[in-house]
């Protein structure tokens, strides 16, 4: 049995490798399969079909940053199949980078590139005119995001008058933002009339994890029945790291056995927070969602249903 596992995993690694890209030859032999992902492993989870990654971003430098982005390596459509060739995911939805601000023009390129089984999420702000929504949702977008964890291009005041007049298009919010800031604008989130989608399990901070206020917050918001929550960026507060993510992994549990039918995964690819040497292993945060929602039911509802309801794709 030990000589047999290696291989196995070799062998593994070499389709994700293969599938990854029809060039190997002219890959160098210490480069990783898919761009800004670590590890050359398959995932032991088979994605169910019509499987969704809700979360991840196109970057190209042909669009110059917003004042105060800083630039980053360009993370493509071709680069992007590759991931979902190792992963197993047909489905997509493109989030806008802050990089950007309010020029979804990458993004827009991105998902025509990407075709009809993708959607996007846009940054918009309060002078956005009407005719600019009809085109963004024409082209695909089904949601607006705040990124409220940096100053940019959006602001919590413009959330109320834009929540009015995204919600007849069927949109929703999407949050990124760290815990103080959550907790600070505990309010508004309850009084939006609006679905709101928290990015990367809203920040709940470690170690404290289910034991911290915020996901007491989060726990009402989600009874109330218009939030979501992104199982997603297992490394952004963990306090344990990789493999495991055990502190990530029980607040991603804890949240799944609330509501599994207000939670939606995403790999948050090309994983922008993460230095280049320090990206995480795709199939080992794929592979997560085995221990986050155990039961396959459900998990089949986290990768397919829940997104097709919150995206609007086609039934089956």
């Amino acid at each position: 049995m030990t000589t047999i596992l290696p291989r196995r995993r070799g062998l593994l690694g070499a389709a994700c490798t293969l599938l990854a890209s029809p060039a190997l030859a002219q890959r160098p032999v210490d480069s990783p399969p898919v761009p800004f992902s670590s590890g050359t492993d398959m995932p032991k989870l088979k994605a169910p079909p019509l499987a969704t990654d809700c979360h991840f971003h196109i970057y190209n430098d042909k669009y110059p940053p917003a004042p105060g982005g800083l630039p980053a390596p360009n993370a493509s459509p071709a680069d992007y199949r590759k991931l979902q060739a190792c992963i197993g995911t047909t489905r997509g939805v493109i989030v806008q980078p802050s990089l950007y601000g309010v020029n979804n023009e990458p993004t827009l390129e991105g998902l025509r590139e990407l075709g009809s089984n993708f959607r996007a999420v846009a940054v918009v702000n309060d002078k956005v005119a009407d005719a600019e929504l009809r085109r963004l949702h024409e082209t695909g977008v089904r949601g607006i995001r705040f990124n409220l964890a940096q100053a940019g291009a959006t602001t919590p005041e413009m959330m109320e008058p834009l929540a009015r007049r995204i919600k007849p298009m069927g949109w929703h919010i999407q949050i990124n933002a760290p815990a103080a800031k959550i907790m600070e604008l505990r309010e508004l989130f309850h009084s939006l009339d609006a679905t709101l989608v928290f990015d990367h399990l809203a920040h709940i901070p470690q170690p404290d994890g289910v034991n911290h206020p915020l996901f007491g917050q989060m726990k009402q918001l989600l009874a109330k029945g218009n939030a979501w929550v992104k199982l997603s960026g297992a490394y952004a507060d963990t306090k344990v790291g990789p493999p495991s993510y055990s502190d990530s992994s029980a607040v991603a549990k804890a949240y799944a056995e609330l509501r599994p039918d207000r939670m939606v995964w995403g790999s948050d690819w090309p994983h922008p927070t993460e230095a280049a040497d320090k990206k995480p292993n795709d199939a080992v945060l794929l592979d997560l969602l085995e221990i986050w929602v155990p039961d396959p039911a459900q998990r089949r509802q986290v990768l397919v249903d829940n997104p097709a309801r919150l995206y609007d794709f086609p039934n089956g």
